[in-house]
């Protein structure tokens, strides 16, 4: 008996991190979509200028703890709360032609890709001329990823940290950007072609969101989408 007992408690204690683990709320992160609906706290708008609503009718809207993009292609789920330094933690998954994004600090007002941040989330195959900073964790057009773990058509996690001008972020485990914003110091070609505010110059608070610009209005899958604010 006696010899049985120091195993049995040392899988216990193994045991007892795992557990940990396995729990969504262990790492502190508040869920931004806690309810199945059209989310609360939200707005839908359009994608190359955030200060214009779309049309009713293309609402995002979660099933089963999903979110899933409205039937509209071309928009952003922006939130009405605006973020400083968070840590931002999501699962997302994307067709073949899936091309979306994650807005940052972004004002209600132009294309947070050039007047905020965007962190880029796309299936390759979206754009096969796309450049590196054009891919999944780049910061769009500004700063290309350190390697490219994407998972075609599969859950891929997603984490971005954002403290003053630092940012980390982490996509299927591994760390693809570490950057500090404030050494940016040249202008962004936006899409007409015009110069865009270098990253050092962008704001340092605003609005985060999802993007749904994947081709053949084909959708925008986010799970387990959380939050939390560093003070």
């Amino acid at each position: 008996m006696l010899s049985r007992r120091p195993a049995s408690l040392f899988a216990l204690i193994l045991a007892l991190p795992l557990a940990a683990a396995a729990d969504p709320a262990a790492d502190g992160l508040a869920p931004l979509f806690p309810r199945d609906g059209v989310p609360k706290g939200w707005t839908v708008r359009e994608w190359n200028d955030v200060s214009k609503k779309v049309p009713a009718g293309n609402d995002w809207a979660v099933k089963d703890g999903v979110l899933r993009s409205g039937e509209k292609r071309g928009t952003w789920l922006m939130s009405e709360t605006e973020y400083g330094d968070f840590v931002l933690a999501f699962e997302i998954k994307l067709t073949e032609k899936g091309n979306s994004g994650v807005a940052l600090r972004a004002p209600m007002t132009g294309d947070p890709a050039f007047d905020g941040l965007e962190f880029q989330v796309a299936d390759f195959r979206y754009n096969t001329e796309a450049k590196d900073s054009e891919l999944t964790a780049g910061l769009y057009r500004a700063v290309a990823p350190t390697k490219q773990v994407y998972k075609p058509t599969e859950w891929n996690s997603v984490r971005i940290e954002l403290k003053g001008t630092k940012l980390k972020g982490t996509v299927n485990g591994e760390v693809v950007q570490d950057v500090d914003l404030s050494t940016f110091d040249k202008p962004v070609k936006r899409h007409d072609g015009t110069d865009a505010p270098p990253l050092k110059d962008r704001p340092r608070k605003g609005h985060i969101g999802f993007q749904h610009l994947s081709r053949n209005n084909e959708p925008v899958l986010i799970r387990n989408a959380r939050i939390k604010e560093l003070k």
